[in-house]
């Protein structure tokens, strides 16, 4: 059954907010925001090791996908994420991922390795 052209933007905000998940960097930056109310971008810059220039482009992509929300305060930028839900997304992600992982004890192994999640609000 085609979509209604009420249903198409629906799916393709929701393939949107996909995209602004689709690169490792996101999502590590993502898993950092979930762990702290805010980080400044140096603090996240530190953390993941990429060049400004870098860190800023996913960045903006995650504000473009309104993942995350930023605030200037004099000389400093800070971030934080735009709901908690994406807190909780993240944490469901996860846990598909260790069931997609089980058949393969390689890549389960390096997954036990990743940093530990906060615990996601309810």
């Amino acid at each position: 059954m085609p979509l209604t052209q009420t249903q198409r933007p629906l799916y393709e905000v929701k393939a949107n907010l996909f995209k602004g998940l689709a690169h490792p960097f996101r999502i590590r930056i993502l898993e950092l925001l979930s762990a702290t109310p805010e980080c400044s971008v140096a603090e996240l810059q530190a953390e993941t090791g990429l060049e400004a220039s870098h860190l800023s482009q996913h960045l903006a992509v995650l504000r473009r996908h309104r993942l995350v929300e930023s605030e200037r305060r004099a000389s400093h930028v800070y971030y934080r994420l735009a709901d908690p839900k994406v807190a909780q997304l993240l944490a469901t992600a996860r846990e598909l991922l260790w069931a997609v992982l089980a058949t393969d004890g390689d890549l389960l192994r390096g997954a036990q390795d990743l940093p530990a999640l906060p615990e996601a609000p309810r």
